[in-house]
């Protein structure tokens, strides 16, 4: 989630990605003493729901069967060695699960106890945020990046292109950005990416998972996919769900991925998040030092 000052898109922020599991037990140990990241103390703290704080954005895990993202959601973290030193010491008690740990060189590659994988890699000091989620990345059949593409800058007003991976594999890039208000007068520049990437290997079938996106304009976009018969939720025209990602150009169906919209007037929209230090230990306390600055 680098700084951009100056860029902005219709998506303002990718605010979560929402993933099912059925252990909650594994989830804390995975996500919170893993990873280091902050249950929500302020919302679902029952044992049905668990959200997990990243800097501004979040994981939601309402207790159910599992499911699987066909690809890898990519975090910053301000300390990857603290992180990783972390997982180790939880592995034991994960044993038996989907878990994984590697380091490739300046990343960590990490798989929760469902398999769902994650690309860690450490903040740079001055260059945005230190903690959040940057990019989420989406295994899609060969062929459809550039109707995906074509799908988020005609219906959602997105800058979108279609670029190629480090193996030469089209990938449809989504840009998504732009100034997130926080508690005062104070702005905090974004910018997160949705990468579709096109992949020779089978796809599973669509689960439900989904992500929650701002969208500065949600009512053209409305319309556009009204129009293509694509809505299937609503509570407004400023808050709605489509699942299907078509071609604009011909209606070919070319990926399902469930997308919660919501404009900048809703109340959860910049939202200030918990976000505890998790270098802070009980037997070396430092005063102040409870929360992650700048949080």
């Amino acid at each position: 989630m680098t700084s951009s000052a100056h860029f902005t898109s219709n998506i303002r922020l990718l605010e979560h990605v929402n993933l099912t599991q059925p252990d909650q037990r594994l989830a804390i140990l995975f996500y919170v003493v893993g990873l280091g990241l902050t249950r929500d103390p302020y919302l679902m703290v029952e044992l049905d729901n668990l959200w997990i704080n990243i800097g501004h954005t979040q994981i939601h895990l309402p207790t159910r069967a599992a499911q699987r993202l066909p690809g890898r959601i990519h975090l910053v973290l301000p300390d990857l060695a603290l992180v990783e030193r972390s997982l180790a010491s939880v592995a034991p008690r994960l044993a038996g699960s989907a878990f994984e740990l590697s380091r490739w060189g300046d990343v960590l590659e990490v798989s929760c106890p469902w398999g769902n994988r994650f690309v860690c890699s450490q903040a740079i000091e001055h260059q945005g945020p230190t903690l959040g989620i940057t990019a989420v990345e989406i295994d899609v059949a060969v062929g459809h990046a550039a109707g995906i593409a074509r799908f988020y800058a005609q219906v959602l007003a997105a800058p979108s292109r279609v670029e190629l991976s480090c193996h030469g594999s089209p990938v449809a890039v989504v840009e998504m950005g732009g100034d997130l208000p926080t508690s005062g007068d104070a702005r905090v520049p974004l910018h997160q990416q949705l990468r579709f990437v096109e992949t020779t290997e089978s796809l599973p079938t669509y689960d439900g998972h989904h992500v929650q996106i701002y969208l500065a304009d949600a009512v053209g976009p409305y319309e556009r996919c009204l129009a293509l018969g694509l809505v299937t939720r609503q509570a407004s025209r400023t808050d709605w769900r489509f699942v299907r990602i078509v071609d604009p150009a011909d209606g070919r169906l070319l990926h399902e991925l469930e997308h919660e919209i919501r404009d900048l007037a809703h109340p959860l929209f910049g939202r200030p998040l918990v976000n505890r230090n998790p270098a802070q230990r009980l037997g070396a306390y430092r005063p102040g030092e409870d929360a992650l600055p700048g949080w």
